[in-house]
């Protein structure tokens, strides 16, 4: 079996948000991969989760489409490229399913769930491929925003 690859933060291109979450890693994984969970939680209110679908596997996809509190659609697309149950996630938007280039990439995420007592060490990373990619995501508000979606996740997975 292949070993899962290990992505270190460059300071310079990257952003982490790394957090102590009170519920088990097992649960976090399954709001992290299954559509129907991912609507309740993934965008920081006041925006809003309207689709997702999911096709957990290398080269597969990963869908969503947000809307603002105007109500204008964001449709985003992108594939896994890496998917270790229970440990880590990594996708990107600069490939579409089947790892076709997509047209305007912007960064790759890798979420990783480790257990720690009782609950999990989450690490979300955001990697850019430029320090200008990261400034606009750091601009656009990524800790706030990803740090109140990971606050909405733990309360969704609570209820679960």
């Amino acid at each position: 079996m292949n070993k899962p690859s290990i992505i270190k933060p460059d300071p310079k291109l990257d952003l982490v948000l790394e957090r102590f979450i009170d519920v088990p890693r097992d649960l976090m994984w399954k709001a992290w991969t299954t559509p129907e969970h991912i609507v309740k939680w993934f965008t920081p209110k006041p925006w809003s989760t309207k689709e997702c679908e999911i096709d957990l596997r290398p080269g597969g996809m990963f869908r969503t489409v947000m809307v603002s509190p105007e109500g204008k659609e964001f449709p985003n697309m992108g594939c896994y490229l890496e998917v270790v149950p229970n440990e880590r996630l990594v996708f990107t938007d600069a490939l579409l399913p089947g790892y076709r280039p997509s047209e305007n990439p912007f960064f790759t995420g890798v979420v990783s769930f480790a257990t720690e007592g009782s609950g999990t060490r989450y690490t979300a990373m955001a990697i850019h491929r430029d320090e200008a990619g990261k400034k606009q995501h750091e601009e656009m508000g990524f800790h706030d925003g990803w740090g109140k979606a990971l606050d909405q996740l733990v309360a969704h997975v609570k209820t679960m």
